[in-house]
C-alpha cells in the first residue's frame, strides 16, 4: 500500500509539473534562480540552448542572490518552484535539510566553473596591495572584538593611502558575501591568536566577530546587481568595489583589480588557486523535474559544451575547472547522483581540485 501511494504521488507530481507556471497553469520553460555571479554565464548558456533547440522554449534565468535562490528552490517540488538554483557558494547543510523537509529529496550538485572575489577600483583610481587581515580590519564591525575606529586606509596600515574607507559590496543574501566571509574576512580574523582561541571556546561569538561587516557607511550594501558596484566605483576614484571576477574582466579598461597577498585577480591565478579569493560556482538540479520540464537535460548538456578553457563562457569571465573535476561534473550531468548532507560536510572535491591545480602549476614550472 505504501509503495503504491508513493508511485501515485510521484505520478501526480509529474502531471502537476508538466507545462505549469507559478500561477498554477502550464509551464514548459526551464526556470533557474539564484546568484548574480552565475547569472551572466547561465544567461549565455540559455541563449545558446534556445538557438540550438528551437523546439523548446527559452529558459527563464533570474538573478536574486544565492541564498534567495536556494530558498526558492527548496520550497518544494512542483511547477511553482524553480528547476535549478545557481549559487556562487556551496549549499549549506541547513539549506539542504530545509529542502528535505519540503520534499525536495533528490538534488544533484554540479560545479560549473571557478570565479574569484575581485577587489577593484576605477582605472587610475586608488591602488593598494590588500591582505585578508587588512580587509578584515577595515570592514569588520568589531575587529578582534574591539570598537571599529578605522576611518581611513592608513588607519588600518600606515603604508596604505590616507583616504577614507569606502567599499561598495554585495548584500548578506549574496553568495559573493558568503565567499567574502569565508575566503577573506575569516582568514584575516584568524591572524589574531585570541580569535583562534575564541573559535575553540565560543563558535557563535567567533562567527559574529569575524564575519559581521560594519554598518556606519564605510561598507555600502549595493544590492544583487554587480554592475551597480562597477558604476559606483567609476564615479569615485577612491572607492573600492567587491564583485565577481567576471565583472572585472567584462569591464577591462574601466576598472582595475587590486592584488591580494601580492597576487592579482587574473584568470590564471584563480585557476591555480594562487589568488586567495578563488571560489567554485554551482548549479543545483531538482531531479524530480527532469522528466517533467521539456529540455531540462538538454539545457544541462549545453553547459558541458561551453564551459571549457577558451570556450564561450571563458570569454565572458568564467574560469574553467581543472580537467579532472570537469570530467567528474560532466558525468554528474549524465547520471544525476543525489547530494547528501555528508557530501556537504566534506570538501573533498574542492581539495582534489586545488591539488590538481597545484600539480598542473608545478608541471608548468618544471617545463619552463
Amino acid at each position: 500500500m505504501k509503495f503504491t501511494q508513493v508511485v501515485l504521488l510521484a505520478a501526480t507530481a509529474g502531471l502537476m509539473l508538466t507545462g505549469c507556471d507559478s500561477g498554477g497553469g502550464t509551464r514548459e520553460s526551464i526556470r533557474a534562480v539564484g546568484s548574480s555571479t552565475v547569472y551572466p554565464f547561465a544567461k549565455v548558456v540559455s541563449e545558446s540552448f534556445a538557438r540550438s533547440n528551437s523546439e523548446y522554449r527559452s529558459p527563464v534565468i533570474e538573478s536574486i542572490g544565492s541564498g534567495a535562490g536556494i530558498d526558492q528552490f527548496c520550497k518544494g517540488v512542483g511547477a511553482n518552484t524553480p528547476d535549478m538554483a545557481n549559487a556562487s557558494r556551496r549549499m549549506k547543510v541547513s539549506e539542504f535539510e530545509n529542502c528535505q523537509a519540503n520534499g525536495v529529496t533528490d538534488i544533484t550538485e554540479i560545479q560549473v566553473g571557478l570565479d574569484g572575489i575581485a577587489f577593484a577600483s576605477t582605472e587610475g583610481g586608488i591602488m593598494m596591495n590588500l591582505t585578508p587581515e587588512i580587509v578584515y580590519r577595515a570592514l569588520a564591525a568589531n575587529p578582534y572584538g574591539q570598537e571599529q575606529t578605522n576611518q581611513t586606509w592608513s588607519d588600518v596600515d600606515p603604508s596604505l593611502p590616507d583616504t577614507p574607507i569606502l567599499v561598495y559590496g554585495p548584500p548578506s543574501t549574496s553568495g559573493t558575501r558568503d565567499a567574502l566571509k569565508e575566503l577573506v574576512l575569516t582568514p584575516g580574523c584568524e591572524t589574531n591568536a585570541d580569535m583562534k582561541a575564541l573559535k575553540e571556546s565560543d563558535e557563535d561569538a567567533f562567527e559574529r566577530t569575524c564575519t559581521e561587516v560594519r554598518s556606519d557607511g564605510k561598507y555600502v550594501d549595493q544590492g544583487e546587481q554587480d554592475n551597480l558596484i562597477v558604476q559606483k566605483i567609476q564615479g569615485n576614484r577612491n572607492a573600492v568595489g567587491i564583485f565577481g571576477y567576471s565583472y572585472l574582466e567584462e569591464n577591462e579598461g574601466r576598472v582595475q583589480g587590486l592584488p591580494m597577498n601580492g597576487v592579482d585577480p587574473t584568470y590564471d591565478n584563480i585557476a591555480s588557486f594562487r589568488y586567495p579569493g578563488a571560489r567554485p560556482l554551482y548549479i543545483y538540479l531538482k531531479k524530480a523535474h527532469l522528466q517533467a520540464i521539456p529540455g531540462l537535460q538538454q539545457y544541462l548538456n549545453q553547459w558541458t559544451q561551453m564551459w571549457s578553457k577558451g570556450g564561450p563562457l571563458a570569454k565572458i569571465g568564467l574560469v574553467a575547472l581543472p580537467a579532472g573535476t570537469m570530467e567528474t561534473m560532466a558525468e554528474r550531468i549524465k547520471s544525476h547522483p543525489s547530494l547528501t548532507a555528508a557530501d556537504l560536510e566534506s570538501d573533498s572535491v574542492l581539495e582534489a581540485e586545488r591539488a590538481e591545480a597545484a600539480g598542473a602549476g608545478e608541471g608548468s614550472e618544471a617545463a619552463e
